[in-house]
């Protein structure tokens, strides 16, 4: 089968169980049947960068042990990107008005976690929320927040570091008064995320079917949208592994259509108006 770029690829049965395969072993995303269009779409310029041909062949060249650049800029192409400033609004209020106040009667440091930071939207808007609190409550005792925000995409970590933002991006979600209180002008079209929510965070690259018990221990998690793209067995493990890094009656936040199973085992449920958070049992 010849690779050609105005014409998209087919892949016959055996390739597209061992892409499949070589996916699911390497990031835990498990891909869906009759996806050929994905993989041609997001492989297609790699495949011709690296004038590789077929897709069989460019399993053996990535299905290694290791770290490999080829194999990474797989990964990268497929993983999903889909994200916003204040998904769904509400898991952020409750956050700010509620957790923040609870989380700083210890007197202690908030640790958060932010697990699929794709291009920075969820671990900025964490940081925001921060900010607003802090000013909220000047007079009474604060507590800094730092979060730690990991992906696997190591080009979209880049993207994320850099704090710049195209008013495209933008429009999916902030406000024009956040836009004018929490970013300054960089270039034309493009706006930069102030110092004082960009220094909050730590960007680091994570796998999540791998071990993060070095991150550290956490008093909230948000790992939204993820589980949805893993096995039911990697989505209990995930969960375990969450479990073990909450600090004692730390919370979780999960995307509106996740409830994994097993999640009862960890967590207790604790509800919001229109949401739920999960609390460590």
């Amino acid at each position: 089968m010849v690779f050609k770029a105005n014409q998209a690829s087919k892949f016959n049965e055996h390739e597209y169980r061992d892409f499949r395969s070589f996916l699911e072993k390497s990031c835990g995303i498990l891909l869906g049947d009759n996806k050929n269009y994905l993989i041609d779409s997001r492989l297609r310029r790699i495949m011709r960068d690296h004038d590789i041909d077929t897709l069989s062949v460019l399993v053996k060249k990535v299905d290694r042990i290791g770290r490999d650049p080829l194999k990474q800029k797989v990964i990268d192409a497929m993983t999903t990107n889909e994200t916003l400033w204040f998904r769904d609004r509400h898991p952020f209020e409750f956050f700010t008005d509620t957790l923040l106040g609870e989380l700083s009667e210890s007197g202690q440091p908030i640790s958060i976690w932010c697990a699929a930071s794709s291009s920075g939207q969820e671990p900025y808007t964490i940081s925001i929320c921060a900010e607003e609190f802090k000013k909220r409550n000047l007079s009474k005792a604060y507590r800094d927040v730092s979060i730690v925000a990991t992906d696997i995409c190591t080009e979209i970590l880049e993207q994320a570091k850099a704090g710049v933002y195209e008013m495209l991006a933008l429009n999916r979600g902030m406000s024009n008064d956040r836009l004018n209180r929490f970013f300054s002008e960089h270039q034309k079209g493009q706006w930069k995320i102030k110092p004082e929510i960009q220094s909050r965070v730590d960007f680091r690259q994570l796998n999540l079917k791998e071990s993060f018990s070095t991150l550290g221990r956490f008093d909230v998690i948000f790992c939204r949208n993820v589980l949805i793209y893993f096995s039911s067995e990697l989505q209990n493990k995930i969960l375990r592994n969450i479990h073990s890094i909450l600090k004692p009656g730390g919370y979780l936040f999960l995307g509106g259509s996740e409830t994994p199973r097993g999640l009862n085992d960890f967590f207790e449920v604790r509800y919001y108006t229109p949401g739920v958070v999960y609390r460590k049992k």
